[in-house]
């Protein structure tokens, strides 16, 4: 027998019903009514909606909301009376599934509460809200609605457009929008069936099942390059341009610097400089220097671009450097946080050309022991512009510009690193996908690109510039409190995660100790050697990197735990984020003997800085799962290998070894067997076979679909590489 269909339009209503009938109850803790009182006070005649109030009326008891106090007459359950008197209202943010159910995330609570999709109230994902709980049941998770939302999360959505004779629909990309918005024929600003286009929502009636919207910008075809990154943009409200007024100011700075300001500052312009960048860089805003002691020691520069002599506060680039926070890295071009005039050319380290700097100057002997340290604002002239490959094959053992030079860096960077590895920094490893792209900017191959010791001569040079600002701002100074500072702080991990991490991997045949985080730091920087090259590899770094917390922007300094830092701000990149002007700002400001700075006003900075980092990292990602699913449009019913990088209810999620391409193969597509989800081993299990399919097995697929607008690929198993059973 075949199921029912549902009825969309039935549940929307039983669901605004119910919203009513709660709302009103809220408003009105202790008073009983029953149906017919109910309907009357909110103004209700009709008959069948009569009946819609009672039902909901009995499906808001059965939850918990209400109380039948006496035969017939409901009253608000006296657990959520003080919620309901905003006593022990919750806020949180939502976490939308496309199912149009929820998650509240909240600092108030360990466990995210659930949200059934008829007690959503209109929210998104994203979004701020106010929710209160039902009566927590027994073996079941934190359950509740939303009552209230405080702030929306989105301005504009990105979407197709479906029109028809007298009205249109936009669908959105993302599938974390549960709904279509409907868009009157009046409202659609020129745009034509099909095409991709950007909406706002202008209101959302309390009954209405779709919010009603109007076209603000039409974006073009789907499936052109150009509108698919800016989809991705506007999908995550970033600006496509710049603001007039930025520009215009931008265009008044010069690109050459006075005598006078050269007087005002130390010069390194005799000092050989160089940078070190990827090949297709245009930014560059690290420089270092070296200099040879009359002792024997060395005095290395850490020489950053001086962006705040150039953006000062109040200026409308310093206001749109703010609200975009970072610089964003899209697989075919980079967004600046700052205009091109000074992004690639008045604040690039270019070389031969005398450059504005802030610098951190370390005085080190041949153990790269600091022995003395200077701070502030320098001129530079750079000898070389490297690529990280060019200065790679010079370490390797070639013959090149400056190898002495290079070398005493490397040589000075390796001993910083090491010293580092031995007071607990874990050593994860990182991956960058690289697209070849032809002129319509289609991919036509992948690059995997790791990082070498040219990449961590650089690294470990910016670690300790950093390091050492945030140490000398944020250290006490006998009694007195510690300054107002930025800092980029890292959290320890959470003790459950770690706890089940460590489980799993006994199972493996891997020791991990959580005792200390001396302990811990071990185990992680010995479990990383001891994979290395195996075929669980993938899958334990990836397992590990979710154990750990996400690193952010704090005036209230905890110490990096990763790198194992008492002190560690972002000093090296003021180019491309906001936090690191901010911290050129403070140092600055202490250096001249100025009073602490606003903790209050310069966390609330720290909080957008954070927050617009996490957009960018979620566009950047959003730009490489398009590139990849656009890479496999031509290559359904091929044939590759992959691990697995996921599981979950719905599937298995494969990591194609060569290119990263991840899809998924469908668990209801998996004939063979019926199979559960053991999420504690990161595993699925046939309930009949035993089979196993857990994270980091080897497959052999075949591409089955691809969803370009999606960003969604399908795979079909065609064998197993590795068969396992169950442990």
């Amino acid at each position: 027998m075949k199921n029912k269909k549902t009825n969309p339009a039935a549940d929307t209503a039983k669901n605004a019903f119910a919203n009513l009938v709660f709302t009103f109850f809220s408003d009105r803790p202790g008073f009983a009514f029953n149906y017919r009182q109910t309907a009357a006070q909110l103004g209700i005649s009709d008959k069948r909606e009569k009946e819609m109030i009672r039902r909901a009326l009995e499906t808001l008891c059965a939850q918990g909301s209400l109380v039948e106090s006496n035969r017939g007459k409901y009253k608000l359950n006296p657990v959520l009376i003080a919620a309901v008197t905003k006593a022990n209202v919750l806020t949180g943010t939502v976490d939308m599934k496309s199912s149009g159910k929820a998650y509240v995330m909240t600092p108030d609570l360990t466990e995210d509460i659930y949200i059934a999709p008829g007690n959503t109230h209109h929210a998104l994902n994203g979004d701020k809200v106010k929710v209160h709980l039902f009566p927590k049941r027994k073996d079941r998770r934190a359950e509740g609605t939303i009552v209230e939302i405080v702030e929306r999360a989105r301005k504009q959505f990105v979407g197709i457009i479906y029109i028809s004779k007298r009205f249109a629909f936009l669908v959105p990309d993302s599938s974390s929008i549960p709904v279509d918005i409907y868009i009157p024929i009046n409202s659609l600003k020129g745009a034509k069936d099909g095409q991709k286009v950007v909406a706002r929502i202008s209101e959302w009636p309390e009954q209405a099942t779709n919010p009603v919207g109007e076209i603000i910008q039409v974006l073009g075809e789907p499936g052109d390059n150009n509108v698919e990154m800016n989809s991705i943009l506007a999908e995550l409200d970033f600006p496509l341009k710049f603001p007039k007024a930025a520009e215009d100011e931008a265009k008044k700075i010069k690109n050459t610097v006075p005598d006078s300001e050269i007087k005002k500052r130390r010069d390194f312009r005799d000092v050989w400089t160089c940078t070190i960048d990827p090949v297709d860089a245009k930014d560059f805003d690290d420089a270092l220097s070296l200099k040879k002691l009359p002792d024997g020691c060395w005095e290395v520069g850490v020489h950053i671009a001086d962006v705040s002599h150039y953006v000062t506060p109040g200026s409308a680039i310093d206001a749109e450097a703010f609200d975009r926070g970072t610089s964003i890295y899209l697989v075919d071009r980079t967004i600046p946080m700052l205009p091109e005039q000074l992004s690639n050319l008045v604040c690039s380290l270019r070389p031969d050309e005398e450059k504005l700097c802030f610098s951190a100057v370390f005085k080190m002997n041949e153990k790269a022991e600091i022995l003395d340290e200077w701070f502030g604002r320098t001129v530079i002239r750079s000898n070389r512009r490297y690529a990280y490959e060019e200065v790679q094959v010079i370490i390797e053992g070639a013959e090149g510009d400056f190898r002495d030079e290079l070398m005493v860096l490397h040589r000075l960077s390796s001993k910083l690193r090491e010293e580092r590895f031995k007071k607990g920094s874990i050593a994860f490893k990182s991956q960058e996908v690289k697209f070849r792209l032809d002129e319509k900017g289609k991919p036509i191959g992948v690059m995997i690109k790791e990082q070498k010791e040219a990449n961590w001569l650089i690294e470990d040079f910016m670690l300790l510039a950093n390091k050492q600002v945030a140490r000398m701002v944020g250290e006490k100074k006998g009694e007195a409190e510690a300054k107002t500072f930025v800092y980029r702080i890292h959290d320890e991990p959470n003790p459950d995660k770690l706890a089940n991490f460590s489980e799993f991997l006994g199972k493996l045949g891997y020791k991990f100790q959580t005792t200390s985080r001396k302990s811990i730091t071990a185990s992680f920087n010995q479990l990383f050697q001891n994979i290395l090259g195996k075929g669980e590899e993938n899958m334990i770094e990836t397992i590990a990197i979710r154990t750990m917390m996400r690193a952010e922007y704090s005036t209230q300094n905890i110490g990096h735990y990763g790198l194992a830092f008492n002190y560690y701000t972002h000093f090296t990149s003021p180019i491309r984020r906001y936090p690191d002007l901010m911290v050129h700002r403070l140092l600055q400001w202490y250096l001249d003997g100025k009073p602490s700075a606003n903790k209050e006003e310069y966390e609330q900075y720290c909080v957008h800085c954070s927050e617009m980092e996490r957009k960018a990292m979620e566009a950047e990602r959003a730009s490489v799962k398009y590139k990849q699913a656009e890479y496999l449009m031509d290559k359904i019913g091929e044939e590759f290998d992959g691990l697995i990088s996921g599981v979950s209810k719905w599937g298995i999620y494969v990591e194609l070894t060569e290119s990263k391409c991840e899809g998924m193969i469908p668990l209801r597509n998996m004939n063979d067997d019926y199979y559960y989800l053991d999420e504690e081993n990161y595993r699925i299990i046939g309930q009949r076979s035993g089979k196993v399919y857990r994270l980091g097995d080897a497959l052999k697929i075949k591409v089955k679909k691809i969803d370009l607008q999606k960003k969604q690929m399908d795979f079909e198993q065609v064998r197993e590489v590795v068969a396992k059973k169950r442990w």
